[in-house]
């Protein structure tokens, strides 16, 4: 007995039929690679934007630094005692702060650069042999 809920087994498309489809698969594909490849651009694009801005946080930073060497300068001149310590332990703060925005920021930079949709390059190289028929779609050669 069968069950009458069961699906029908899927029927084999003919010749015609699949050539028919054809275009319309090729023009599904090429959408498909082109919202790759848009994805793609936009996290490289996002990766040097936050990258960049991490490395302008670093630069006001080191601003900073430098103002604070100057007060430490013109304490330890003026007092030449104790007062120039606290000085230089704010400058050393700001300089490990400005060094860790500045490592991070250029980590996350360098994720974006080159700025080129490398992994859908690579899919699109594989679907043409695939069309002219000297490689399959979907594997590592």
């Amino acid at each position: 007995m069968t069950d009458p809920t069961a699906a029908p087994p899927p029927r084999k498309r003919s010749l015609v039929e699949l050539l028919t489809s054809l275009p319309e698969q090729v023009q599904e594909l090429v959408q498909r690679e082109i919202e790759l490849v848009k994805t793609e651009l936009i996290e490289k694009l996002k990766a040097l934007g936050v990258g960049a801005g991490l490395l302008l946080g670093a630069v006001v930073t080191l601003l900073f630094f430098i103002g604070v060497l100057l007060t430490l300068a013109i304490i330890g001149l003026s007092y030449v005692m104790p007062d120039w310590a606290a000085a230089l332990v704010v400058a050393g703060v700001l300089l490990i702060i400005a060094v860790i925005l500045g490592l991070v920021g250029y980590r996350i930079m360098m994720r974006g650069i080159p700025p080129v949709p490398t992994e859908a390059i690579e899919s699109i190289q594989k679907d043409v042999l695939a069309i002219k028929g000297e490689g399959r779609r979907g594997t590592d050669e």
